[in-house]
């Protein structure tokens, strides 16, 4: 089957490639300019749910198209404000909110078509826009170097209309394929065989599903379709065979009402466990997996957020206590470079964890949670460093283990979400999910801001800077290096629990046999 890939290029990462220079310009303090980058946060998450409802029901397309408006609408107001050196903290808070709700838009609309195109390679599918999303920092921080250097309104003016233009050109080609399954013919073997001796050969330990026959019935399923079941069967080979309507195709219902063990048995080629499972809406919030999952996603998006939002004021911080002679342009460039190494390894983490996940469950046959531990040990060691580094030119280590870890955790994400409670309900599932940085990034954030304006100085005309280098955030890394340590205990934990669970699981159907 012939497909393009959808990728939505998206300027999210890139806040500190100018916020410093806009606080100076402005006036604001370093919790007052992460209040604003916060917003942009929270328009990226707070509306999540809802606006993955609104994908799942009605497409990809519109909410891309209202993604690239709202990117629009968000960042020119910002590139006027800083030209005239005016402009109140709300004021400037909302429409960074409208970026970031530009942005999850687009980004919602790219990820739900690339799980739906390709059902049966879903992590690397869903990693490439994601990789592009957080390459587009490096994208807009590279034409910016080159074109405007040290011209911050030139480039947020750069950021209002290529975000624009790009997300709006990538509309054009979103396109949901029919799905096209085929029936298995049962082999003289697997009929003879007891049901529960099938059900305990076809089991497979949560997350590791990557055969359409591994995943077993519920027990005691009936072995003949209800009237739902052929209903929703027929519905289904209706729409594929019109495959003209890429929205219907999009927003029909991906398992049937009534799952049994006919169509179980006669699997298709997508019908992996996420076709099976229809966990969403307040059945969500009532499930132990969402919550561990949801903790692990606090922890590790907040502590990267922190990081992505103020990797220009470490940089900041370390230059003028390294060299006071240092003038504004070196610094730009220096806050640019750092943006661009942040968003150039989340481009590679996105992409090792969706194809590394992959690989783990097809070849190793291992859980994909192993990717999360993963990137909470990378985590854990860029915060390590942090707290270690107080030469300037080592500050890459910071950006570069910080863009490799957060880019590992958004990269193989929305496929254990999809896997753990259906690919139905992806979208809005995932827009629960998204509301977890929410409390942490404010959080990790604000803390960054207090203890920065602490050691901050104030000159008589309103500037602000903090010449004390290291010890101008190092409090801050010290209490996100321990809630990672954190996370990394509940991912492992996750792990165990669930091979005790797939262990359980296991036995008792060998003991019905």
């Amino acid at each position: 089957m012939s497909t393009r890939p959808k990728i939505e290029h998206l300027p999210y990462y890139v806040y500190s490639a100018w916020a410093p220079q806009f606080a100076e310009r402005l006036r604001l303090s370093t919790t007052e300019s992460n209040l604003i980058g916060l917003f942009g946060n929270l328009g990226m998450y707070t509306l999540g749910i809802p606006i993955g409802m609104f994908v799942d029901e009605r497409g990809s397309r519109p909410a891309v198209l209202a993604g690239a408006f709202l990117l629009a609408i968000g960042y020119a107001p910002l590139c006027i404000s800083f030209e005239k050196a005016a402009g109140s903290v709300p004021v400037l808070c909302f429409f960074s909110y409208l970026t970031g709700l530009g942005g999850c838009m687009a980004f919602a609309g790219a990820v739900k078509t690339s799980a739906l195109n390709w059902p049966t390679h879903r992590g690397t599918a869903t990693a490439f826009p994601l990789a592009a999303f957080g390459l587009s920092a490096f994208f807009f921080s590279f034409v910016g170097a080159v074109f405007f250097p040290g011209s911050t309104s030139s480039f947020l003016m750069l950021l209002a209309w290529g975000a624009f233009g790009l997300t709006f050109s990538g509309y054009f080609f979103l396109k949901v394929f029919p799905r096209v399954s085929y029936q298995e013919v049962p082999s003289e073997a697997s009929e003879s065989q007891p049901p529960a001796r099938q059900r305990a050969r076809s089991m497979t330990e949560p997350g590791t599903s990557s055969n359409p026959d591994a995943v077993p019935p519920s027990p005691g399923t009936s072995s003949r379709a209800s009237p739902a079941s052929d209903a929703s069967r027929a519905a289904i080979s209706s729409d594929t065979e019109a495959g003209d309507d890429a929205l219907l195709h999009e927003t029909l219902p991906l398992i049937p009402d009534v799952v049994t063990a006919d169509i179980i048995g006669g699997a298709s080629v997508d019908q992996d466990v996420s076709h099976r499972v229809d966990i969403r809406g307040w059945k969500l919030l009532f499930c132990l997996d969402f919550w561990q999952l949801f903790a692990i996603m606090a922890i590790l998006a907040g502590t990267g957020l922190m990081t992505i939002n103020n990797i220009g004021n470490d940089a900041n911080a370390l230059w003028r206590h390294y060299n006071p002679s240092v003038d504004e342009p070196f610094l730009v460039s220096h806050q640019q470079i750092h943006v661009s190494i942040l968003s150039v390894f989340n481009f590679v983490g996105r992409l090792l964890s969706g194809i590394g996940s992959d690989y783990l469950v097809k070849s190793l046959h291992a859980s994909r949670i192993w990717c999360l531990a993963v990137a909470c040990g990378i985590f854990l060691l860029a915060q390590v460093c942090a707290l270690q580094i107080e030469m300037p030119q080592k500050l890459v280590f910071v950006s570069g283990l910080s863009g490799l870890a957060y880019g590992g955790l958004f990269g193989v994400f929305p496929s254990i979400v999809a896997e753990t409670f259906g690919i139905r309900g992806l979208s809005q599932n995932w827009g629960f999910m998204m509301l977890a940085p929410v409390a942490s990034g404010n959080v990790f954030n604000l803390l960054y801001g207090r203890i920065y304006d602490h050691h901050s100085v104030v000159e008589p005309d309103g500037t602000r800077s903090c010449d004390d280098g290291i010890a101008c955030y190092r409090t801050a890394y010290a209490v996100t290096s321990t809630a990672c340590a954190l996370g990394l205990f509940i991912t492992l934990y996750i792990i165990h629990y669930q091979r005790v669970r797939y262990l359980k699981a296991k036995d008792k159907l060998e003991e019905e046999d």
